[in-house]
């Protein structure tokens, strides 16, 4: 059953610009991870705004669980490419953050904010500052702020594009056992074919304004590192790199 649903969407940033989106329309499923990828200025961070109620589309309608977005949703978490912590606040604090704007947090909030941090491996880090985290562990703070408020939607715009690529691969792990462990919707943003493919369910990608290609992602759950290196894989990762290579030849022979 669909859960978020982009109905029709056009959108362009100024009255004499090109649309960055063009009737665009996609479903994604409750409880279903799907990875956005393309190349940048494809439009997967302005679909990623618009889910998040913070971006109207020019034309067309986004519904999250039948309801038309006109605001942030009540029951979304969200990840940007950069940590975006407050550097005056200790890491629970900033996990708290989403707690603190609607009200003082409690005990019980102060517990559950431990408790998001213990999962990511960050016990004990509550009275730290960000600037004695490395990137990784500010990337996993920020999770667990996302998380605060146990999200049915949680919205990742390339979350752990900066990491290594040891401590990527680490939270994309961390990231699928968080999302096993709950029922959650996932749309998530990257520039990466194997991320793309490791972390979802399903794999759309954006190109020329629209959906250039929709591709189921069969691999077992749970899943593990070794899977990046057997065939099923590598397989699904070489279709999705020549489904992009060849639509980018069609937009450049349509130009010419």
């Amino acid at each position: 059953m669909s859960y978020l649903d982009f109905e029709r969407i056009t959108h362009t940033y100024s009255r004499e610009g090109q649309p960055v989106l063009r009737d665009l329309s996609l479903r994604v499923a409750k409880g279903e991870f799907v990875s956005l990828l393309g190349r940048s200025g494809c439009g997967k961070t302005t679909l990623l705004k618009m889910a998040a109620g913070l971006l109207k589309p020019s034309a067309g309608s986004v519904r999250i669980g039948g309801e038309a977005v006109t605001k942030p949703p009540e029951r979304m978490g969200m990840v940007f490419q950069a940590p975006t912590l407050l550097e005056w606040l200790t890491v629970l604090d900033n996990v708290l953050l989403p707690v603190a704007l609607r009200g003082k947090p409690t005990k019980a909030d102060r517990d559950a904010a431990e408790s998001q941090l213990a999962r990511l491996g960050l016990n004990g880090f509550g009275p730290k500052f960000p600037s004695q985290l490395s990137g990784g562990q500010q990337s996993r703070v920020a999770l667990a702020r996302a998380l605060m408020r146990e999200p049915s939607l949680l919205l990742l715009d390339e979350p752990f594009a900066a990491l290594d690529a040891l401590t990527r691969e680490e939270l994309q792990e961390e990231l699928l056992q968080l999302c096993a462990a709950r029922t959650m919707t996932v749309l998530f943003i990257t520039h990466d074919i194997a991320e793309a493919v490791y972390v979802s369910d399903r794999v759309v990608m954006l190109q020329d304004g629209g959906v250039a290609g929709d591709a189921q992602v069969p691999l077992p759950a749970p899943r593990h590192y070794k899977l990046r290196y057997e065939e099923p894989f590598n397989k699904l990762c070489l279709a999705l790199r020549q489904m992009m290579e060849g639509g980018e030849r069609h937009e450049h022979e349509r130009r010419a």
